[in-house]
Formats: structure tokens, sequence, C-alpha cells
């Protein structure tokens, strides 16, 4: 059996690793279209393999040989301003932390309306404290690591509590309801 220093000097590849994006801000109007088979074309452009994509929303898996994040997430921004010709935010996790936001979603026992906010970045303890006291009765923020729970009430529609406002407060995210972010977990998780 050969060592993993072995491997290395020999010039074999990394194994691959599994993540997950999500892109934020596409297919809400006439100019930021992207479809699903063109973000596949672009990841896959970008060199990543066994590239998969979920509903048109921005969702998409791949595998990689590179280990840090904020690489894989330049080198897809990179990818889709060149495809697209806009800026495309793109958050990536990997399987083992979508399955984990997931989880704790289950912990909330909401009956309401749930969305989570996925953040680029993990927020600092004062940027977290504002936002979930931001809140009201029936609109109350849950930040764990990179994942805001935002649980609503029946007006939704209405409600002061958004990505825009955790934007504001904890930088780039993009938001997907619970049961998204849930079917994607149990599909590539």
């Amino acid at each position: 059996m050969r060592s993993a220093g072995a491997s290395a000097a020999s010039g074999m590849m990394p194994p691959m690793a599994t993540y997950i994006a999500f892109l934020r801000a596409i297919n809400l109007g006439a100019k930021r279209k992207f479809p699903k088979d063109a973000i596949k074309a672009a990841v896959e452009g970008a060199g990543f393999t066994d590239v998969e994509t979920y509903i048109n929303t921005g969702n998409v898996r791949f595998g990689s040989t590179l280990r840090s994040r904020s690489k894989i997430e330049a080198a897809l921004e990179k990818a889709f301003r060149e495809d697209r010709g806009f800026e495309v935010p793109t958050i990536v996790f990997t399987p083992r932390e979508l399955v984990a936001i997931a989880d704790e979603a289950e912990g909330f026992g909401h009956g309401g309306r749930h969305y989570v906010s996925l953040l680029k970045e993990t927020p600092t303890a004062a940027a977290v404290a504002k936002v979930e006291e931001a809140g009201a009765a029936d609109e109350v923020a849950k930040v764990g690591g990179r994942a805001v729970h935002l649980l609503l009430g029946d007006n939704y529609h209405e409600a002061r509590l958004t990505n825009a406002v955790i934007e504001r407060h904890l930088g780039v995210a993009t938001n997907r309801n619970l049961t998204v972010i849930r079917a994607i977990a149990d599909r590539w998780g």
C-alpha cells in the first residue's frame, strides 16, 4: 500500500471531494437568466467534475480536487461572470455542512414558513446578536455558523426580516426555503 506522501510524490491527483454551490440572485428577471444547463456547462468549463443541478434556483453539486472554499467560490464566480456577463455571488458548502444545516432546522419545531439564508462568511458574534435582536414575535432569526434560519409566520410576504436584512448585517447571502434545503441535503448529503 502506498502512503499519501508517495502518491503526492508520484504526481497522482489528490482525491476528489464533493461540494454544493448556491448561486445568488439568478433567474429573478429578464437580465439575470442562468438556466440549469448553462450553469452545468460553466461549472464543467471551470474544470469541476460530476456536475449536477437541482431545480432552477442555482443549486449545483460538483467534484473538485481543490480544498479551499474561497478558491472554489472564486473560480466559479469567474466562470459565471465570463459566461453570463454579470456577477453571480456563489456560496459553497460541503454535503456534511448542508446536512447539519437541514438537521439543525428540525430542532426549531417551527410550524410556519422557514427560510434559510446561506452566508458566504462566518459572521461575528456582534453581527449575529444584531440580526437575532431584529426579530419580532412572528419573525425570528436563529444563526448557526454560516446559516441563518428565518422562522416566519403567516405574513411571510410582508416580513421585515428578509435576506436583504441578513445581508446588511452579515454580508453576502442567498436564501432558500427549508423544503429545498432538506431536499438537497437528502439528495446530495
